[in-house]
């Protein structure tokens, strides 16, 4: 990419009002700072003081109206496209996949070294709605006591029906529809990608190692890998049955498994396990989890809202990480076989990095396996 950063022009009338209603009747009244359009989705937020950029454009994120509890957002605007490797440097994806974004205030200017356009004329060109002036701290308390609900945002009293977006199959929507290879290893690894967030293709690739990314429900029983990663996604893993007698099948062997977030349900669910909404889900940068039977405690970031019930587990699995906040799993392992998940993002940089080790032992795992 080429020419000077745009950090202004193409931005929104601030003053255009917009409504975000709730299915059960909430109003949040604001301005628009996106694109002008009706439309619906979940409504979830999200508690990480930065990184709306990667957090836009995680796939994980289809089908929902994001909430930023953040109060300022938009100053340090939005890097550039460049791409790395195949994958774009500073994003999750190639594209927006939030159906509209809620927060408080909007910063009009953006400043920083790496800024390349605002954040509205971002949300304009990728036709995404935006809603500013909006007391998120408020929306926030209401959905955790009411949980996640659909809600819809309105422009020009142009109103739309509330779309209930986690009974859809969402993660067809994201996959990959042909398969891609990234790397050139000495360890080739199937990744199953469900909505798979691009710094996990490059925290494999780092360490040695051929991705070959195949779309979700495809099947690769016949195929010639060292190891089988399965990614995160969008919605309820129950829905993903090919997914699940896949990875079932997989787990008959002895190759080594890992899998992330949603990747950590297919994995309880492969092993005939259970699987359940939370009430209001983890979408933050600040998820304290335990490592059992230790004493170390790691902040993760994470981005679900379904986890495992590990009671409905054989005894063949153990649980491997729990919740700090609430209890909930975190993360499960095998007890005899190279079959291990984290439900938080290992891969991310929110601060520190200090559950990267994960991939370290993945590798060496592979290591171990292919002697």
């Amino acid at each position: 990419m080429t020419g000077k950063p745009i950090n202004q022009g193409l931005t929104a009338d601030l003053h255009q009002p917009v409504q975000l209603i709730l299915k059960d009747g909430t109003v949040h009244s604001g301005q628009s700072f996106g694109y002008r359009q009706s439309l619906s989705g979940e409504v979830v937020f999200n508690t990480a003081m930065s990184g709306y950029p990667e957090s836009l454009t995680d796939p994980s994120y289809i089908g929902q109206i994001l909430v930023l509890t953040y109060p300022l957002i938009g100053n340090y605007g939005v890097p550039p496209m460049h791409k790395d490797g195949g994958l774009l440097r500073y994003f999750e994806s190639e594209s927006i996949y939030i159906s509209a974004l809620v927060i408080s205030e909007y910063s009009v200017e953006s400043s920083h070294w790496n800024s390349w356009k605002t954040l509205s004329r971002w949300l304009i060109e990728n036709r995404i709605p935006a809603i500013s002036g909006v007391d998120t701290r408020a929306l926030t308390v209401h959905l955790r006591e009411q949980g996640v609900m659909p809600g819809k945002l309105v422009f020009n009293n142009i109103d739309t029906e509330f779309v209930e977006s986690d009974k859809l199959n969402l993660v067809e929507k994201v996959s990959t529809k042909k398969v891609l290879t990234y790397g050139k290893g000495s360890y080739k690894v199937v990744l199953v990608d469900c909505g798979v967030k691009s710094n996990i293709i490059r925290r494999l690739v780092h360490r040695g190692i051929t991705v070959i990314r195949v779309p979700w429900d495809y099947d690769y029983s016949g195929m010639d890998y060292d190891g089988l990663f399965i990614s995160n996604g969008p919605g309820d893993p129950s829905l993903l049955t090919p997914a699940i007698r896949n990875l079932s099948r997989a787990l008959e062997g002895d190759k080594p498994v890992f899998g992330i977030c949603l990747g950590n349900q297919l994995m309880a669910l492969a092993a005939g396990g259970r699987t359940y909404k939370l009430p209001y889900g983890h979408r933050s940068h600040n998820q304290p989890v335990l490592m059992k039977n230790t004493n170390r405690c790691f902040i993760t970031s994470q981005n679900h809202g379904y986890a495992n019930d590990t009671a409905s587990l054989g005894k063949e699995w153990e649980e491997y990480f729990v919740n700090l906040n609430d209890k909930t799993n975190e993360g499960i392992r095998h007890k005899k076989k190279p079959f291990f998940s984290t439900q938080f993002h290992p891969e991310a940089a929110s601060g520190p990095t200090d559950t990267d080790f994960l991939f370290d032992e993945f590798a060496e795992m592979l290591k171990k396996s292919k002697k």
